[in-house]
């Protein structure tokens, strides 16, 4: 495993985080297709085996079955202070007013519910979910800023937004001396290159880390396509990121050439030419089987050559954006 700083920041993280939507007692949050505890300790532990530092989760999933789950095994494990734990706000946690969003109310009342969840008194980096158009970025980044103050929060990150919207929540920071944010999470993989247009080049130039969610495409880059899951069957969220538009059935044909190639998975060549993109700092990973999160590392090592990436890129074609709103 490789271990990387997180953008210009000090902090080191593993090369690849191990995403945690997966993990959720069934039934918790509307999702069919998370594991159990017994089932999600074993995916966490071998992460650690793996050399995988890097653990993304959010209040939301799972309805905080996630948090829950991941603070328990961390703990029981005894790495919790060795690993670097991330977490999220913005999402409905409850009905009626002040149930979500990132007013200075929602996010005092949410960190400290995640951190009950996670059986812990702070975490490594707190991000905002999205972008709430409802409440002053003002009143959201002095919010952040006072929990890191108060040592609840050590580093802040955003996740999928418009480049001005970060733009301007970095520069009203900057003008009020508060805490910038040192990562942002965002949609980006072989079928979703949208964020190659402005939102990486303003994170390469600012020295912002990069850590890409869905880096397989809700799993399309990894089957032949139209090929069906059960979790694609149910994930309605998927359905709107990805319409099928022209160009995408091509790009998953080659990454299930070049795999037959090097003989190794699809997800496989997906994640190798994810991971090499500048300024990608580490893609998030999910898994829901061991052989998934194993995949993944050895993604990490498989050299792909220019003319081979070349082929994966070419027949990408315009998409919309996607993955700004949340669909629960």
């Amino acid at each position: 495993m490789r271990y990387v700083r997180l953008g210009s920041s000090g902090l080191e993280v593993s090369a690849l985080a191990l995403g945690c939507m997966s993990f959720g007692e069934p039934g918790r949050g509307g999702h069919p297709w998370t594991l159990p505890e017994d089932e999600s300790r074993v995916i966490i532990q071998r992460a650690l085996d793996l050399g995988i530092t890097f653990f993304d989760t959010a209040n939301v999933y799972s309805a905080g079955s996630s948090e829950e789950i991941v603070g328990q095994a961390l703990r029981d494990f005894g790495v919790l202070d060795e690993v670097v734990l991330a977490t999220k706000v913005h999402g409905r946690m409850r009905p009626g007013p002040n149930g979500g969003g990132l007013s200075r109310r929602a996010i005092f009342a949410e960190l400290d519910a995640s951190l009950r969840r996670l059986g812990t008194d702070h975490v490594d980096l707190y991000q905002i979910h999205r972008w709430d158009p409802a409440v002053p970025i003002e009143e959201t980044m002095e919010a952040l800023h006072d929990v890191v103050r108060a040592g609840k929060v050590r580093y802040l990150g955003a996740s999928s937004m418009y480049t001005w919207q970060f733009a301007k929540a970095q520069y009203t920071a900057e003008l009020h001396g508060w805490t910038r944010f040192v990562s942002m999470q965002n949609h980006y993989n072989l079928l979703y290159r949208e964020e190659e247009r402005e939102m990486l080049p303003f994170c390469a130039d600012q020295s912002i880390g990069v850590l890409p969610w869905s880096p397989l495409a809700r799993g399309r880059l990894t089957r032949p396509w139209g090929e069906a899951t059960r979790r694609s069957d149910t994930d309605n969220f998927g359905r709107a990121l990805y319409d099928d538009v022209s160009g995408d059935k091509a790009i998953v044909d080659r990454v299930l050439e070049l795999a037959k190639v090097h003989d190794v998975p699809p997800a496989q060549v997906a994640l190798a030419w994810l991971s090499r993109r500048s300024p990608v700092t580490a893609p998030i990973a999910g898994a829901s089987k061991v052989g998934h999160l194993e995949d993944a590392v050895a993604a990490l090592e498989l050299e792909l050559d220019d003319d081979e990436l070349s082929s994966l890129e070419a027949p990408y074609t315009p998409h919309p954006v996607a993955g700004h709103t949340i669909l629960r």
